[in-house]
């Protein structure tokens, strides 16, 4: 009777692992039973049988099998059928309701317990299979570890033979360079003593060899004296024998004049003669030609002219003048007014004086005077030169300070000046500079009678306007002329000084007269015969360090420009090179700089103390 319900029992939790078996066959988590069916109950099989009258139970069905098409719409999509949890269910509360209910839990605890001793003694096996691995690990951690302990001894013994073999190999080519530089420094030395041993047998041939010539060349000597010992007494001997012959042939001749009286009266009258025809052509011929001086001559208070002293003279030498400013009218400084570089009004007003002058010649109207007056060096003499060149007159240049040493010849030779410029075909411009040294007011204490005369003589030559002269006068003081030439002039001109652009283009205009064309050579036949100076070798001069140059120089006279860049050029042909650059340049134009601010200063006290 007790097996029946065990049988049952075992049938239903089988029933029920089936189904949860069956529920999560194909889900993503299973939950397992709670107790295993490995372990079936202990019954008897034939006594089960008989007491129940039941087949035993069927093994679960392997998930295969149970895999079927699910028709049955009662089922999950999952594939899950709750009948074979109900029917677990059912038996399970079979179990409950029937007596051996007690023993049934018994037995499922024994079978856990066996179950659990089954597991402890796996894990027993674990751990003592884990604590071999274990060993096995660290006996391999232990041989790895010994084994790069070697390695790492192997690889220090190995570096430590690199290096040793290093170090060998450094002085082994050590030893190889010494051993070079020993057979060089050998070779070197034999070379030397084999250049020394050469040139010691070269001075001791040469010395032989001019032993020899010297011995020659006295030999020669010896012999050239010899020869011209013979020759010069040969010559003297000749010279001795016809000194002698003439002076027998002299006193021959005096002792027969001596001898006869008319021969002596003959030779007397003869020299006296001579010596009174030379003398009186000698006197004839100066008052000759200070007669022809006088009608035709330059006066000798002219100092410059574009005429010749006399009107034969300098005819080839004005003709080629003529010609080649005629050719370079526009081609001197840019601007066609020579080497003057005045401010633009200024140079337009003297190239309208021209222009005015050269019409009135050609109308044959009467001529206009001028007066330039300004500071010493601003080209009052130059522009008055061009200005005559370009009206195309004659000009002449006198000074005021030649006047007063003539005393009272000064009134003959102004109208001897004045009746010259008269003979000009082409007009003449008579420019005379420093004009208030004897043009001043007449009634100055310190004024002479021979001033006061020449001075009424140029008045008296300049009253009426005229056609042949144009007057132009330069002074430094226009205030201190006679009111009486003040009365003549009609044009007045004032030359300042020049500004910076000015200065400029009169530092480029003598940088090529006195540098660039330093070095070029001159036409003309005694050209060829002279000395050519250096070439100047220019580095470095730009506009720009001109321009800086003509900024320092503020206060600078044309004259004083002209004598800085005289200045630069010494100092070239004063330096080794013939070299001009920048910082020589600098150098001149600031001492010349210091020394013009100190003339100024000296004068500025001078003129204080007066």
């Amino acid at each position: 009777m007790a097996r029946a319900p065990l049988a049952l029992l075992s049938s239903a939790i089988a029933s029920a692992a089936v189904a949860v078996d069956w529920a999560y066959a194909d889900s993503t988590f299973r939950l397992p039973a709670f107790s295993s069916p490995s372990t079936p109950p202990l019954q008897d099989s034939s006594a089960g049988a008989a007491a129940t009258g039941a087949s035993p139970p069927q093994q679960p069905p392997s998930p295969e099998e149970t895999r079927v098409r699910n028709d049955n719409p009662r089922t999950t999509a999952s594939g899950f059928d709750p009948e074979a949890l109900e029917r677990g269910a059912k038996a399970l509360r079979e179990i409950n309701n029937s007596s051996h209910a007690k023993k049934v839990f018994e037995l499922l605890r024994k079978q856990e317990e066996t179950r659990q001793t089954e597991l402890a003694a796996e894990k027993a096996k674990f751990q003592a299979l884990q604590s071999q691995h274990e060993t096995d690990r660290q006996r391999v951690i232990y041989e790895e570890q010994k084994k790069l302990a070697e390695h790492e001894s192997q690889r220090a013994r190995n570096q430590e033979l690199v290096k040793m073999q290093e170090e060998s190999s450094i002085r082994q080519e050590q030893i190889r360079r010494a051993t070079e530089e020993q057979i060089q420094a050998q070779k070197r030395q034999t070379e030397k003593e084999r250049a020394e041993i050469e040139r010691e047998t070269i001075r001791v041939k040469a010395l032989a060899e001019a032993e020899g010539r010297a011995h020659e060349a006295k030999l020669a000597e010896e012999v050239n004296r010899r020869m011209l010992v013979e020759k010069a007494n040969a010559e003297r001997e000749k010279w001795v024998s016809a000194i002698n012959t003439t002076f027998e042939h002299i006193g021959g001749g005096l002792r027969a004049i001596l001898t006869d009286q008319d021969k002596l009266v003959v030779a007397v009258g003869g020299v006296t003669a001579l010596a009174a025809g030379i003398y009186t052509t000698r006197e004839g011929a100066r008052v000759v030609w200070g007669y022809v001086d006088r009608i035709l001559g330059q006066p000798s208070l002219i100092r410059e002219s574009s005429r010749g002293k006399y009107p034969w003279s300098g005819f080839f030498s004005r003709t080629m003048s003529s010609l080649r400013s005629k050719g370079n009218n526009a081609t001197t400084n840019g601007n066609g007014f020579g080497d003057v570089v005045l401010h633009p009004s200024l140079q337009k007003r003297v190239e309208q004086l021209a222009k005015a002058t050269s019409n009135t010649k050609e109308h044959q109207a009467p001529f206009r005077n001028m007066l330039f007056y300004g500071p010493p060096g601003t080209g009052k003499t130059m522009a008055a030169r061009e200005l005559a060149r370009k009206s195309g007159l004659d000009y002449a240049l006198m000074t005021g300070g030649d006047v007063a040493p003539l005393g009272s010849q000064a009134v003959t030779k102004i109208h001897q000046l004045f009746d010259w410029a008269k003979k000009s075909n082409r007009g003449l411009l008579l420019f005379i500079d420093e004009a208030d040294a004897f043009l001043c007011e007449r009634n100055k204490t310190y004024m002479s009678e021979a001033q006061r005369s020449a001075l009424n003589a140029l008045l008296f030559r300049t009253g009426d306007q005229s056609k042949d002269i144009v007057l132009a006068l330069a002074t430094n003081r226009p205030g201190d002329l006679d009111s009486a030439v003040a009365d003549r002039i009609d044009e007045v001109l004032e030359f300042p000084l020049p500004g910076e652009e000015e200065r400029f283009k009169l530092l480029k205009l003598y940088l090529d007269k006195y540098i660039v064309k330093a070095g070029e050579r001159k036409v003309g036949m005694l050209s060829l015969f002279k000395p050519q100076p250096q070439k100047i070798e220019i580095k470095g001069i730009t506009d720009d360090i001109l321009r800086e140059a003509a900024a320092k120089t503020d206060g600078f006279s044309g004259r004083e420009i002209a004598k800085l860049m005289a200045s630069v050029q010494a100092a070239v042909y004063g330096s080794k090179d013939c070299e001009l650059n920048s910082s020589l340049f600098r150098e001149v134009v600031d001492y010349k700089v210091a020394e013009h601010q100190q003339r100024r200063m000296l004068a500025g006290g001078a003129s204080g103390e007066a």
